[in-house]
């Protein structure tokens, strides 16, 4: 489950920007296709948890969504040529409607893994480091493989995945909703149960913090790609899935680290490896020093578990066991949803003034000056995190 639901995803999100930029001139795009996800992810993923917790199992859930967002997906490329011949909002309407399938996906898969689970800290890390798996496949098979950058190919194998995904769901284990015949509440029917969890004072400073660090964090899904291709990186796909590998390692030690370094200490040391990394790339800019720009990438590992699946992890420990399924859906609203929509929207503009259609050896220079701002916006939110954060007492998993 986990390698189909980060293979399909990986397929396309890395390589679209360069698609977008080198194989279709159209650079005005990349704000689109990156600030769809996030609008799908504030949308639908509480609301689907809801489904998930009260109506439906999950697994069912799962499949409908992948197999709509599959067919969706299949659709992107006809769309950007016809936002080209003018048909204006068409790339816009079908990304999003993919997006709006596959966001919640994201949470339903951590809510399946942790219901058929009996210990979240050791166990959903192995299981998780299949996604990882699946999202450094199809690098390797669109980057290395293929070579299919700056194509059309990538969005059609992860149609095809999320296809394949949507079948593959209807057989995984059944997973009923918890809080079946419960009478629905209109607090309910919006998702805003999991919004109880805010009154821990605890919880509130993740949630902040995990919202505002994917601000400065979304810098790097969106523009890394075009960066390490400016730096004569040959493939960004066949690069970029280095830091995948690196997330294997650390997403399976955790278990080990989790009881050692506690939930603050591993979440800020995946908040100080992002400053690490803005900070390696912005000095290696100007001379395309490749060892730093890759030291960058392989801090993936610890960038990503230590902050998103230590996160989940939490966040499954501190929620109610009725509302799991909103409450992971509310850590991806947070996340990839208002986090990210921000971030694209900051981080666009920043591109625009600072580097925009300068490429190549003559867009090194003006790179810098882009990386620097997430990098110090990653450091004061760090620097809350830490001041505030005081999680003493064992989670209440009732």
């Amino acid at each position: 489950m986990m390698f189909m639901q980060f293979f399909t995803w990986g397929a396309w999100f890395v390589t679209i920007g360069v698609y977008l930029r080198q194989g279709m001139k159209f650079d005005a795009g990349l704000g689109t296709a990156y600030s769809v996800g996030p609008i799908a992810a504030i949308l639908s993923p509480v609301f689907l948890g809801l489904i998930a917790d009260r109506f439906f199992p999950t697994q069912v859930v799962l499949g409908a969504m992948h197999l709509l967002g599959g067919i969706l997906m299949l659709a992107v490329p006809w769309s950007i040529r016809q936002e080209l011949a003018g048909s204006h909002g068409t790339f816009f309407a079908v990304l999003l409607a993919h997006s709006l399938c596959y966001m919640p996906t994201l949470g339903l898969t951590n809510t399946l893994a942790m219901r058929n689970i009996t210990d979240s800290e050791k166990q959903f890390p192995m299981i998780r480091v299949f996604g990882t798996l699946g999202w450094i496949a199809a690098g390797f098979l669109v980057g290395t493989v293929l070579k299919a950058d700056a194509t059309a190919l990538p969005m059609q194998i992860a149609g095809a995945a999320g296809i394949a995904m949507g079948i593959f769901s209807f057989f995984l284990p059944h997973t009923p909703p918890p809080a079946k015949g419960r009478k629905a509440t209109v607090t309910q029917a919006l998702g805003l149960e999991a919004l109880g969890m805010m009154k821990d004072f605890n919880f509130l400073i993740f949630a902040i913090a995990s919202l505002l660090i994917c601000i400065p964090l979304q810098a790097y899904y969106a523009y890394t790609a075009t960066f390490i291709t400016d730096a004569g990186f040959a493939s960004a796909a066949g690069t970029m899935f280095w830091g995948q590998i690196s997330e294997i390692f650390f997403m399976l030690i955790i278990p080990l680290l989790f009881s050692r370094l506690g939930v603050k200490w591993m979440l800020a040391v995946g908040m100080a490896c992002w400053i690490l990394r803005y900070a390696l790339f912005a000095i290696a800019a100007p001379d395309a020093v490749r060892w730093m720009i890759l030291g960058g990438i392989l801090l993936h590992g610890i960038c990503y578990d230590f902050f998103f699946v230590t996160g989940q992890i939490y966040t499954d420990r501190k929620a109610p066991s009725d509302i799991r399924g909103q409450a992971q859906g509310f850590l991806v609203v947070l996340t990839q949803g208002l986090g990210m929509w921000i971030g694209a929207k900051l981080n666009q503009s920043l591109f625009e003034a600072k580097v925009n259609t300068a490429a190549g050896t003559n867009a090194l220079a003006l790179w810098p000056s882009f990386w620097w701002i997430p990098c110090m916006m990653a450091g004061g939110i760090l620097l809350l995190f830490v001041t505030l954060f005081r999680e003493k007492t064992q989670p209440n998993t009732q």
